[in-house]
């Protein structure tokens, strides 16, 4: 692939809300692993875990603790990947919290590209009561839900949304540089 395939590629991955409500394969689900496996992190701790939700009772209730967003439900499968920071906080101490939730986004973001890759959709959640998915989940006091990923075949929106323009993201030396296209 080159570069500007590459570009398209990324231009190509949207954020799909309606679902088939079918599970993904344990092959596709590994694949997805496996990708995020890839990803950078800090010290090479890869402190980001995940659990892949099926169970439709269980997708209902991760609906409900993100506002009834019902691609959650709809997609038949969900990722829920989450910071482990005792992993980080190991070799970091306190600092490693945030390379903890870096390590699961950067995680999380591979399984969308992979997702990508093999014709599926996927839907990024970030809106939901932490507290709640800990408990229909079950995760341990050191695990922080980072992400819900809806993963799934569904139906992409006839175009993606609007973006700025690169130029607009960079500041250059300091904050207050003006920029240079």
């Amino acid at each position: 692939m080159d570069s500007s395939e590459f570009l398209h590629f990324l231009a190509t991955r949207v954020s799909v809300r309606e679902y088939d409500g079918n599970c993904i394969s344990e092959e596709d689900a590994e694949y997805l692993l496996a990708a995020a496996s890839k990803a950078p992190s800090a010290g090479n701790l890869e402190a980001w875990d995940v659990v892949i939700v099926t169970d439709p009772g269980q997708l209902e209730l991760l609906s409900d603790a993100a506002g009834n967003q019902h691609q959650i439900k709809d997609s038949g499968c969900v990722f829920c990947v989450c910071a482990n920071y005792i992993r980080s906080m190991s070799r970091y101490g306190d600092r490693g919290i945030m390379f903890a939730v870096e390590d699961a986004t950067i995680a999380a973001t591979y399984m969308m590209l992979a997702a990508h890759a093999r014709r599926l959709h996927t839907c990024w959640i970030g809106a939901f009561d932490d507290s709640e998915v800990k408990g229909i989940l079950d995760l341990p006091a050191h695990i922080r839900p980072v992400a819900l990923l809806c993963v799934g075949k569904g139906e992409a929106p006839a175009r993606g949304p609007e973006r700025m323009a690169p130029s607009g993201h960079a500041h250059y030396d300091i904050w207050q540089a003006p920029i240079v296209p």
